[in-house]
């Protein structure tokens, strides 16, 4: 390119060279400058002009035929069209591989844009959704009309699904979830959970009438046990340890029972919503909690905030309960079990606190689940049906609080309940 253009310079140098000396000569320089500088500008606006018009056909198929620069100029261009071309190509194909991988997903797929406008959805979006090809560009609020949709969708926290019947099939159980990606873009993906939804409601079912279904055996056993514990005179001490063995195990199943048919109800009941005193119930937890506990342990409540919330006043005391008992029961003696009921800026939050031998990092997401328990390593025994945390976490869920967990192992663990503001009664 810069040997074209030091050849376009030299031919017009030497053009002036010429035509200075026969101005020169002639007397007529002036006018022979002129007709030079005049007929250069001419052919470089047919140049451009050409160029222009080839330029605006979209530079398809061969450039005019021209030498010098010119002929540079339409060969770079040539080149760099003819590349994006292959570009274009490939990037079709990628595009259509794309798209057929899409299709062939056995989850919905819906591409939302800025403004909740449909942008592009696969087969199964048009099958569980009821969306149709001509729908691109409608806002999805308009044809998805659940309430709890559109509260998940304005809401902007898609960190957890939301559970919902398809608007085709009611039969049909979607879990529903939106992951934001690019500039405002959105994708919103829905999978079937119909037979997971009912293997778990027959899951459910089942623990609750097996819990049932012990009550009454569990009570027979445990008064005959009472019976035969009067009647023991202690002359035999196989029999009286026995019988104490046989009353514990017995309190231990009566406990776990309950703890399930619990469960079963927080699963399954409506929820109940009155102003419960909080400051009021803790007090009584902390006053029970006390004679719960037998040993030295000192348990320190802190009110620094008189809120009061709307719930369930039973369910509360219940997931209350289990953290405090939980706090005392994995504390070593002559330690110190707080409890605080405070305000930050966007919630009421009780934190229960001991110093205890703490939580591995990597149990503490599974804790909140039922019979889990930690493998540490412990001095004694603690009693426990391991529902206590999934009794907690399920209370929380129906008062919309969420639970945080802070611990190290060796220095105690720190048991947050956050509820938010829109609870707060007088």
């Amino acid at each position: 390119m810069i040997g074209l253009w030091r050849r376009e310079i030299g031919i017009f140098l030497l053009l002036a060279t010429v035509t200075s000396i026969i101005g020169g000569v002639t007397g007529l320089f002036f006018p022979l400058t002129c007709a030079l500088l005049l007929a250069v500008l001419m052919r470089q606006i047919f140049q451009i002009n050409r160029f222009e018009r080839w330029i605006s056909m979209g530079a398809r198929g061969s450039y005019p035929k021209t030498r010098g620069i010119w002929e540079e100029i339409y060969y770079g261009v040539y080149r760099i069209k003819k590349n994006e071309k292959r570009r274009k190509k490939k990037l079709g194909k990628m595009v259509d591989q794309f798209r057929q991988s899409t299709e062939a997903l056995p989850d919905a797929a819906v591409v939302l844009g800025a403004y909740d406008e449909i942008e592009w959805s696969n087969k199964a979006a048009r099958e569980v959704l009821g969306l149709q090809t001509s729908d691109k560009g409608q806002r999805i609020p308009n044809l998805v009309r659940f309430p709890e949709f559109i509260r998940y969708l304005k809401s902007g926290n898609y960190q957890e699904d939301i559970i919902l019947p398809s608007p085709v099939d009611s039969r049909i159980t979607l879990s529903v979830r939106i992951v934001s990606y690019g500039a405002g873009l959105r994708l919103l993906l829905a999978q079937d959970v119909t037979q997971l939804k009912q293997m778990e409601r027959m899951r459910k079912d089942f623990v609750a009438n097996v819990s049932h279904e012990l009550r009454t055996p569990l009570t027979v056993l445990k008064g005959y046990l009472e019976t035969l514990q009067d009647l023991d005179d202690g002359t035999s001490p196989l029999l009286t340890g026995s019988l104490e063995q046989m009353r514990g195990q017995t309190e231990r199943m009566q406990h776990l029972v309950d703890d399930l048919l619990l469960l079963a109800r927080l699963e399954t009941q409506k929820k109940k919503s009155q102003c419960v005193n909080v400051p009021a119930l803790l007090n009584q937890i902390c006053r029970e909690g006390g004679d719960f506990d037998k040993s030295a342990r000192h348990i320190e409540l802190s009110l620094a905030t008189e809120e009061n919330i709307f719930g369930d006043e039973q369910e509360l005391r219940s997931a209350f309960t289990n953290l405090l008992e939980n706090a005392i029961k994995y504390s070593p003696d002559d330690t110190e079990v707080k409890v605080r009921w405070y305000r930050n800026g966007e919630a009421v939050v009780l934190e229960v606190e001991d110093f205890g031998e703490g939580i591995a990092p990597a149990d503490i997401p599974r804790v909140t689940e039922r019979f889990y328990r930690s493998e540490v390593k412990r001095n004694r025994k603690v009693a426990g049906t391991g529902l206590g945390l999934a009794i907690v976490k399920h209370v929380l869920m129906r008062h919309d609080a969420r639970l945080a967990i802070a611990s190290e192992l060796g220095k105690g663990s720190r048991f947050s309940c956050h509820f938010p503001l829109n609870r707060v009664c007088s």
